[in-house]
């Protein structure tokens, strides 16, 4: 098992989009906790149902603007603390470097353009599913594709444990993010059933990896006057 505890890629501007993201998942989420037993009828009524996509219906708990709007709000809702941890802390340390190439705007168009593509590629492979997908992991995962091919030389401090061993390396970013997708296809394998939504993490990867160029913030653009 592997984890990232730093990148050393620093930044020209501050990362406020990125912030503000982590804030309204990590609000919404205090959210969820608060509404107890009824947290099961949040996540149904905001959560993505493949079913509701494919056969064009609005199961109950119904949404006043249709269940396509779920493709959106059900990226900010989060199945447990470790959940939502894990995908804040992913997004902290790679998304601020791609929040800092496409700009603040541009960087939260791509963020939601990214978990929609992937919550797509669920749908398509689990189509008659009722079980709801929640969760940011499709959006971070675009920003991992992005990452991957804007910075691949970037070093990743790394927490590395196996069975009893533990130690921290350094490792290129093309390392660190081939290995995850690898494990995330690996995974996939036979997993339509799986609590986790695999396809979305290989759908958004995707996504990041094919379109971070059209975001990108054009380079050595200047005015010039003319005497």
């Amino acid at each position: 098992m592997f984890f990232p505890l730093k990148d050393e890629n620093p930044t020209k501007t501050f990362p406020f989009m990125t912030i503000l993201i982590i804030v309204a998942n990590v609000i919404l989420f205090i959210i969820e906790l608060s509404m107890g037993q009824n947290r099961g009828y949040f996540v149904a009524k905001y959560g993505v149902i493949p079913y509701e996509i494919t056969h064009a219906v609005d199961l109950n708990p119904k949404v006043a603007l249709g269940p396509y709007i779920n493709l959106i709000t059900s990226l900010f809702l989060h199945g447990s603390f470790w959940h939502i941890l894990g995908n804040m802390w992913f997004l902290w340390i790679f998304g601020n470097n791609i929040e800092d190439i496409v700009g603040h705007f541009k960087f939260l168009l791509f963020y939601i353009l990214g978990g929609v593509v992937a919550s797509l590629l669920q749908i398509l492979l689990t189509a008659d599913s009722t079980i709801p997908v929640i969760g940011a992991s499709g959006a971070i995962s675009a920003i991992l594709g992005a990452y991957m091919i804007k910075f691949p030389r970037a070093r990743i401090k790394t927490l590395l444990f196996i069975i009893i061993f533990v130690t921290i390396i350094n490792v290129p970013a093309v390392t660190f993010i081939g290995i995850w997708f690898v494990i995330q296809l690996l995974s996939s394998i036979g997993a339509s059933m799986s609590n986790v939504a695999w396809y979305a993490h290989i759908g958004g990867f995707l996504f990041g990896l094919l379109t971070i160029r059209l975001f990108q913030k054009k380079e050595g653009y200047r005015k010039y006057r003319v005497y």
